[in-house]
């Protein structure tokens, strides 16, 4: 599709009202975001040359999601339903994201986790149409003119990953472009941003899977992976080419290692406008999940001993986050790190031992906790009796590791335990919710990282929150957009976090739910976007918003409404033949 093509006429808040068409006849089939199929009026037909190219009868977009409704639920087998849903992306945007709006909590888990990992595997395999960019050493240095061409798209996310750690699942090459293009998805599910604002973009430095360099319909660079000096200039002149040509534009780095993860988001964490999901929007919706389990049971959050086991990216940002929370509750960065403990492979993370830098900011003093210089007190259970420890936090991908033991542990140090197994999948999950409410005899507040069902106990009913990033980081991309903000700051983060708290109800707490139901996403979307622009202004790195001519001059309430207004909904807009 071409530049030459189409275009947008946007209003004052920045959102599309009109698609300017440059072509004619067939041709307007083949562009996604121009094509509404048979929903095209006979007056449009007539207009733009689509006389005798479509089936006489004329089908209201209503009419097409009932269709699609029908088409997808035949699908027996998940990955058959993605590529269903794919195919309709590539055809038809808008009635793509109708569709999926149509049933949020089911789709959801369609277009990302859990099936997007069989997608990223079956990249090679099963490919139909290319999407976004890839950018290898092969083109790395043409960057700024290819980001160019998207120019006329006014191109607002760009959701930027190096394929390394996708999921759970590791180095996946090139297939790492469709967690891209799911989170882009979601964005504009959840916020509202127009999917032709959104650009998947995959960094292919090679890969180290050995399974996909011996693969002959691999369609990544088949060379090992850049390392050293060598990756970090290609992540430089990418940084670079981008922060040329789309200087408003919110970058998310998505699924890198994990000590490349905290190095590339320190690195451009002033120079672009940029944040890192599996860190900072992992550790908001932990951090969510645990200010509503200070709502019921009616405890403050610097009172509480928190573990995290599982010190890679995602544990590291849960630490993090609650730091922020800790410091902003009044304590002190010292004070704040003595309340949270983090836990690798090898037990406790002391400062003593030769560990990752990112380790670092949470490693324990031994001289400061004595019980620490007993090599047998340094496992998770030893670990949770000596700490004292309240709140648990599982990001390790060890399924089973809160046995019945380690839990009770918690359990004897509160009165309402407070037990996160947030590894995905499912099979990796550090314990079943069904066995922590009967261990604990239903005291605990659980939420998990994976879906579950509802589980029933002592003749209560609890749902079971999952702490899913995508409640926080359409809001923030949002926010960030409409204040204008100039850098991404920790405390958006902490902001998010608590507007995701507030959109639990009070009849869920009274059943112990942690995080908002998947279907209220747009409501928490919203929420989520107010406070992080808020936040933005009340930080000072907010400014005039560049994608809308209306100015909000630091109002909530004109703030609220430039939000709600600069959301794009998936329904036909009106087309001009130009």
């Amino acid at each position: 599709m071409s530049e030459n093509q189409y275009g947008f006429k946007f209003d004052e808040y920045g959102n599309t009202r009109e698609i300017l068409v440059y072509s004619s006849g067939a041709t307007i089939n083949n562009i996604s975001f121009v094509n509404k199929g048979t929903a095209f009026s006979r007056a449009e037909r007539k207009r733009l040359g689509l006389e005798a190219a479509l089936p006489p009868a004329v089908r209201s977009l209503e009419h097409q999601i009932e269709n699609s409704q029908i088409k997808v639920n035949s699908k027996k087998e998940p990955i058959e339903k993605f590529i269903y849903l794919r195919s309709l992306f590539d055809r038809n945007v808008t009635l793509a994201h109708a569709l999926i709006k149509s049933d949020i909590e089911d789709l959801m888990g369609i277009i990302y986790t859990p099936t997007v990992g069989l997608a990223v595997q079956q990249y090679s395999s099963m490919f139909r149409q290319a999407n976004g960019l890839h950018f290898f050493p092969g083109n790395i240095d043409q960057a700024e003119d290819i980001l160019r061409r998207y120019l006329h798209r006014d191109i607002r996310v760009a959701v930027v990953t190096d394929n390394q750690g996708i999921l759970g699942i590791g180095d996946q090459g090139a297939g790492g472009i469709a967690i891209c293009l799911g989170k882009l998805m979601l964005y504009t599910q959840g916020a509202g941003v127009a999917p032709w604002h959104c650009l998947p973009i995959s960094l292919d430095v090679g890969t180290n899977n050995e399974a996909l360099l011996e693969d002959n319909d691999y369609l990544g660079w088949r060379h090992r992976r850049l390392v050293g000096d060598e990756y970090l200039e290609f992540i430089g002149r990418f940084a670079h080419a981008f922060r040329n040509v789309f200087p408003n534009a919110l970058c998310q780095w998505e699924d890198f290692s994990k000590q490349n993860a905290f190095a590339i988001r320190d690195s451009y964490l002033h120079d672009m406008i940029s944040f890192n999901d599996d860190i900072q929007g992992t550790g908001a919706v932990t951090l969510a999940g645990i200010l509503t389990a200070m709502r019921i049971k009616l405890e403050k959050l610097e009172e509480q001993v928190f573990l995290v086991h599982g010190a890679g990216a995602g544990g590291v940002g849960v630490a993090e986050q609650i730091g922020v929370a800790l410091e902003e509750a009044g304590l002190s960065e010292e004070e704040a790190k003595d309340r949270i403990f983090t836990l690798d492979s090898r037990g406790v993370v002391t400062s003593d031992r030769n560990i990752e830098e990112y380790k670092m900011k949470f490693a324990k003093d031994k001289e400061k906790f004595p019980w620490l210089k007993d090599p047998a007190k340094l496992g998770l259970l030893e670990a949770v009796k000596e700490a004292g420890v309240t709140v648990l936090i599982g990001t390790s991908g060890q399924g089973g590791c809160f046995t019945q033991e380690v839990v009770e542990a918690v359990a004897a140090n509160t009165s309402r335990p407070v037990i996160m197994p947030l590894s995905n999948p499912t099979s990796m999950t550090e314990a079943l919710p069904e066995d922590i409410y009967r261990w604990t005899d239903g005291r605990a507040l659980v939420a998990t990282g994976s879906p579950f069902e509802p589980v029933t106990h002592n003749g209560v009913t609890h749902r079971i929150g999952q702490c899913n990033n995508v409640f926080v980081f359409p809001g923030v991309g949002l926010g960030v957009l409409g204040s204008g903000a100039r850098e991404v700051l920790p405390q958006f983060f902490t902001a998010a976090a608590h507007a995701v708290s507030s959109c639990v109800s009070k009849a869920e707490m009274e059943s112990g739910c942690l995080v908002p139901a998947v279907h209220t996403l747009k409501e928490v979307s919203a929420k989520v976007a107010l406070a992080v622009a808020m936040s933005a202004v009340s930080s000072g790195v907010s400014r005039p918003c560049v994608f809308s001519t209306f100015q909000h001059e630091g109002d909530e309430a004109r703030m609220a409404e430039l939000l709600r207004k600069m959301r794009w909904d998936p329904d036909y807009l009106p087309m001009v033949a130009m």
